[in-house]
């Protein structure tokens, strides 16, 4: 195999992970209609959990605050659905306005410092935002939320139903996008660039590269994401409340993109998947006690990835050789 397919590989290698994710969701939406309000809130959520990805895996920047780039993006859409206008689309765009505005003012304060200075300032902000959304209760609802907003119809073709189908549909659409266009933006030599920087800081300021300012432009970009995700979750649910901003899902956020493996965008979904899935199996099975049941899985899961993942990369790596075997006097 030449070294140029190898850095080039053809366009059904890179678009087969996308054809499965669509196959995937072709058999939520046919085989399992009764989990489709839980399979849409999981699509909204991965969105945010990969652009916490763009953050941790690949700019090397831990954080525990990254709640307030949802729950902003969040409140924004809902405040724009009850006051000014229900478009669908243009809450979304209105979540990432809000989301990269947050993203981009905190961000040149916080990438001032790094380390845990910089992860407990993130979670600073995130309980800033929080309290500020509890005291701002004419605009907010405080600790009751912000509800009673409605949401027009997609694109004037088609309104949100009780089955939860056009939900879905619409979250999977913006997350199958949203990944897409994530997946190229950290192609990208901006994209490597982040990479570098989270693996040779000093390396990379010595080749020339401004690394806080690539840092705040990665930062303010999960911030779009992010801000995104919250206003998906906003409109689908029609309600916005304070845990949007909180710490929890941070953490639990954090929690689903180790599960899946960070610096790996379709590990961050894989993550959210999983996390949500065994979450919303565990407190059906025992409400009181779901707590120690997800735990003990999560930890069991994280103690065996990585030797399934070994297997299953060897597994991999020996079915590529049957379906693409070297040509003779090549070099493998």
């Amino acid at each position: 195999m030449s070294p140029l397919s190898l850095a080039n590989p053809p366009l059904w290698r890179q678009a087969l992970p996308y054809g499965a994710l669509l196959a995937f969701a072709l058999l939520i939406y046919f085989y399992f209609p009764d989990q489709l309000p839980l399979a849409a809130r999981i699509a909204a959520l991965a969105i945010f959990v990969m652009s916490l990805d763009l953050v941790v895996g690949y700019g090397g920047l831990a954080t525990l605050g990254h709640s307030a780039l949802y729950g902003v993006g969040a409140y924004a859409a809902g405040l724009l659905a009850t006051h000014l206008s229900a478009n669908p689309l243009l809450g979304l765009l209105v979540g990432a306005f809000a989301g990269a505005v947050l993203a981009g003012l905190s961000g040149l304060f916080l990438l001032r410092y790094e380390g845990l200075t910089f992860l407990m300032l993130t979670i600073a902000i995130s309980q800033i935002a929080q309290n500020l959304a509890s005291k701002l209760r004419h605009w907010t609802g405080g600790d009751d939320g912000l509800s009673g907003f409605k949401v027009d119809k997609i694109l004037g073709l088609a309104s949100f139903d009780l089955q939860g189908r056009v939900a879905f549909v619409y979250c999977f659409v913006v997350m199958f996008i949203s990944l897409w266009l994530m997946r190229r933006l950290m192609a990208s030599p901006f994209g490597l660039a982040c990479q570098g920087i989270h693996q040779n800081r000093q390396r990379m300021a010595a080749l020339g590269t401004q690394i806080r300012w690539q840092l705040l432009k990665l930062y303010t970009l999960s911030g779009v994401f992010a801000g995104v995700s919250g206003a998906l979750a906003a409109q689908v649910a029609q309600i916005v409340g304070l845990d949007t901003l909180g710490f929890e899902l941070s953490a639990e956020a954090l929690v689903m993109l180790v599960l899946g493996g960070a610096g790996n965008l379709w590990g961050a979904l894989v993550g959210t998947v999983i996390f949500a899935s065994i979450h919303h199996w565990a407190s059906t099975l025992n409400p009181y006690h779901w707590l120690f049941i997800i735990g003990g899985m999560l930890v069991l899961m994280v103690l065996l990835r990585e030797r399934l993942g070994r297997a299953l990369t060897a597994r991999l790596h020996a079915l590529r050789r049957l379906v693409l075997p070297t040509s003779a006097g090549a070099p493998s």
